[in-house]
């Protein structure tokens, strides 16, 4: 199958578009014909000449690579990856925004034998749904409900249902474990992995724990064993929050400048959230705040205001939350977490969203989640302009954050053990997403600006008397 979207020679450089993670070769004649060869078919492209595919262009890939410089891969024929970085038109003069990826590359290898602990929502919605569409290879599951557990394994073919979460992680054989459990019993999960030693990777669910202290012995105890730790940081991969990701590495908007999340949605709550006494922070808030650090990197500092969700009944601070994140080069992230969105629920017509806008010196960004709207499978969408634009540029993928970004996060954990390298969203950098959240927390609690440093340096340094 030909998965070239474009191949362009331009001024010695060569521009070359694919769609998913497939690799290919390709060489540079002295006539600057290019020659690509995809799977076991060579195409000779003469410069200027333009491919177009109509196989899902908006998950296409991009390479600009110097024909002529010593150890470009066009030279010595080598094998290339796709990695997600932005499209432009082949006018490198005009850097006119053409395509951008809505989906993040997926592992060569997809046969994976993947144990599934949980049988809840998540799992059957979206966890299997996005396997099955993906390839994966969900092998096992086991659940506190084991009746649970046999439904979800019969709509999704799963072959085998354990009896319980130890006869499951005893399977040597497993060598992915998918888990999917409140996190209040996440770490014990992840130890007993860990002590047998015999999966290669763990995909934990968010948060990976529900503390600094907690989400660092996780992360130590698969470092001991071995094991690539990864989580379920998923909303890094609904579509419009990726491919501004893109935008942003590419400087197509500048410096950044002021970003914002806004979500005005009532999350469907679970039993056991009355257990952690977090109504927000450690549940959506996670997500949002994860975000900001996928896009600019670490804040330096964070305040954050709270109060009750009047819908809410169990005891919690955190209903609303509206979190200010400073960054040391000026830059200003607001996200504003509103699970009550006015009286929806008692009669009161509403108005439920969850929006993000991101602005530079040279552009701005806006785009809109599906997730919270009905069905909760609405792609996700965009809209962004650079200064000279006329108009905005519409990015309207396919895809949505529940369930399709679920297969993203499998998949960088799977690329992460194909090539030796951290997962893209790993145990270790997540623990900057969960020192975050307790900032955020402590900044609640005591009415003050808080950094990241007062809570990862609490764990490494021994505490007084």
């Amino acid at each position: 199958m030909l998965l070239l979207l474009g191949c362009q020679c331009i001024r010695q450089a060569v521009e070359v578009y694919l769609i998913g993670r497939e690799r290919f070769q390709a060489g540079v004649g002295a006539d600057g014909v290019v020659k690509l060869q995809v799977s076991s078919t060579t195409h000779s492209l003469p410069p200027g000449r333009l491919l177009r595919s109509i196989i899902n262009p908006t998950a296409a890939r991009h390479f600009q690579l110097d024909a002529g410089h010593p150890q470009s891969p066009f030279n010595s024929g080598q094998e290339l990856y796709n990695d997600p970085v932005i499209l432009r038109s082949g006018h490198p003069e005009k850097e006119t925004l053409t395509q951008l990826p809505s989906s993040p590359p997926v592992p060569r290898r997809k046969d994976f034998r993947i144990g599934i602990l949980g049988s809840g929502f998540i799992v059957n919605d979206c966890h299997l749904v996005s396997y099955r569409r993906a390839g994966f290879n969900p092998v096992a599951i086991a659940s506190r409900n084991r009746e649970n557990a046999a439904k979800v394994a019969m709509r999704h073919s799963v072959p085998q249902v354990f009896e319980t979460y130890e006869a499951l992680l005893d399977d040597p054989s497993i060598e992915i474990l998918d888990i999917a459990v409140p996190p209040q019993y996440q770490l014990e999960l992840i130890h007993a992995a860990c002590a047998r030693g015999t999966v290669k990777g763990i995909l934990a669910q968010k948060p990976l724990a529900l503390s600094y202290a907690q989400a660092l012995d996780a992360v130590r105890s698969c470092e001991r064993a071995g094991i690539q730790l990864s989580v379920n940081q998923n909303m890094r991969y609904d579509p419009s929050v990726y491919a501004v990701k893109t935008l942003i590495q590419q400087g197509a908007f500048g410096v950044p400048v002021f970003a914002t999340i806004d979500m005005r949605g009532v999350p469907h709550w679970q039993p056991w959230q009355a257990e952690t006494g977090s109504a927000t922070l450690w549940i959506m808030s996670i997500h949002h705040l994860d975000c900001m650090r996928y896009w600019f990197g670490d804040p330096q500092r964070v305040f954050c205001s709270t109060c009750p969700d009047p819908r809410t009944k169990f005891p919690h601070t955190d209903g609303i939350c509206t979190t200010i994140l400073e960054y040391e080069d000026g830059l200003r992230c607001v996200v504003i977490d509103d699970v009550w969105t006015g009286p929806v629920k008692e009669g009161c017509p509403g108005d439920i969203r969850i929006q993000w806008r991101v602005e530079g010196l040279e552009g701005l960004a806006m785009g809109d989640i599906g997730w919270c709207k009905d069905p909760y499978t609405t792609p996700s969408t965009m809209r962004y302009a650079r200064k000279g634009d006329q108009s905005f540029h519409q990015f309207n993928p396919v895809e949505s954050w529940f369930p399709d970004a679920f297969a993203g996060t499998m998949s960088q954990l799977l690329i992460a053990l194909e090539t030796g390298q951290l997962p893209a969203i790993s145990g270790r950098d997540n623990l900057r997403t969960i020192a975050l959240v307790q900032a955020t927390a402590l900044s609640a609690a005591e009415h003050r600006m808080v950094t990241v440093e007062e809570i990862t340096l609490k764990n490494l340094t021994p505490r007084q008397p």
